[in-house]
């Protein structure tokens, strides 16, 4: 494992990289939005490639942040309607980055700090930081930190942990873009298969907040219980059959049949966000289809929906998620 200089802010503040290697599989993660900017495995043949979308350098995560690639978010990953929630008698009022809603945590999330780290042993690295209370509208002093782990066998394990001295709200996920033929592989991701271990999606309008409704896959193209090619138009979240679990448990995979690469998924989390990154825009240097987001997290707008799974933190609990990477072949 080592650290190198990535590259400086304009306000002058460094950014580092960490490597970790472990079993056949290379990770680069960045101080800057704990950012995940390269994966490299072997594909059937052992030919190794770079299989998640990124920039070689800090400029280019500068010139084009909205697609969070690679990137750490919080303090709430995904969608709050209207950029408001309620909490203990109180209304708390958030940017509206994303029309009418609040996104990723804001104007400036976790995926736009640099966070302190530190190496954990041979094959990981500790990110972390303190989101002070006010910071992007959310309540609360923030102690956060994640964890980047290579485990034997070369999985990527994200351990997630938090405290705060007020209650807030917290909702956690890494942004990665999967295209496991490699990442210069331009649309071949469109033809990876997927499979998602949830018999519901959330229901959403037509700002992608959801209804309330939790709508059955069954007879329609959300179905993805059985590894199929999914095609273009998801931005989904799918409500995993397992729900919230103390460990990691499988819920989804995906396979690339040319290179015979597959990645599997496995959380902590209730849900998992499928997208298939249509919304890229002429700004970024990727194209619709170019990779696949699985976004483990809890429900878009949990805060305004008391029905779903729980995203308040309270002082003296910890909160904790964990998601855990696969990598493999098939012949």
């Amino acid at each position: 494992m080592r650290s190198e200089l990535f590259g400086t802010l304009p306000d002058g503040t460094d950014v580092h990289r960490w490597t970790l290697e472990r079993d056949g599989v290379r990770v680069r993660v960045l101080t800057y939005g704990g950012i995940l900017q390269t994966v490299e495995t072997p594909d059937r043949e052992g030919a190794e490639a770079q299989i998640v979308l990124g920039f070689p350098d800090l400029a280019g995560y500068l010139a084009h942040p909205a697609p969070y690639l690679g990137a750490l978010v919080g303090r709430y990953a995904n969608r709050i309607a209207g950029g408001r929630f309620p909490l203990d008698d109180r209304i708390y009022h958030l940017a509206q980055n994303n029309g009418p809603n609040s996104l990723h945590g804001g104007e400036r999330g976790f995926d736009k700090r640099v966070w302190d780290a530190e190496a954990v042993g041979d094959h990981a690295v500790r990110l972390s930081r303190v989101s002070p209370h006010g910071e992007e509208g959310f309540p609360g002093r923030l102690e956060v930190a994640a964890t980047y782990a290579l485990d034997a066998g070369g999985a990527l394990r994200i351990s997630y942990e938090a405290t705060t001295d007020a209650p807030t709200i917290v909702n956690l996920t890494n942004h990665t873009y999967w295209n496991l033929a490699g990442a210069d592989a331009g649309d071949a991701a469109g033809g990876h298969e997927v499979r998602i271990d949830a018999g519901r999606v959330t229901a959403v309008d037509g700002n992608l907040i959801p209804t309330g409704e939790l709508s059955a896959v069954e007879g329609t193209r959300f179905d993805l219980r059985e590894s199929r090619k999914a095609g273009p138009g998801y931005d989904h979240n799918y409500v995993l059959d397992k729900g919230v679990t103390g460990e990691a448990v499988e819920v989804a995979e995906l396979h690339d049949p040319v290179s015979g690469r597959t990645v599997s998924v496995a959380t902590t989390e209730p849900g998992l966000q499928f997208y298939t990154s249509d919304h890229f825009d002429a700004d970024v240097p990727f194209a619709p289809g170019d990779g696949i987001a699985l976004e483990t997290q809890h429900f878009p707008d949990s805060p305004n929906r008391p029905e779903f799974p729980s995203t308040v933190l309270r002082p003296g609990e910890v909160f904790r998620s964990q998601t855990v990477y696969g990598f493999g072949v098939r012949a």
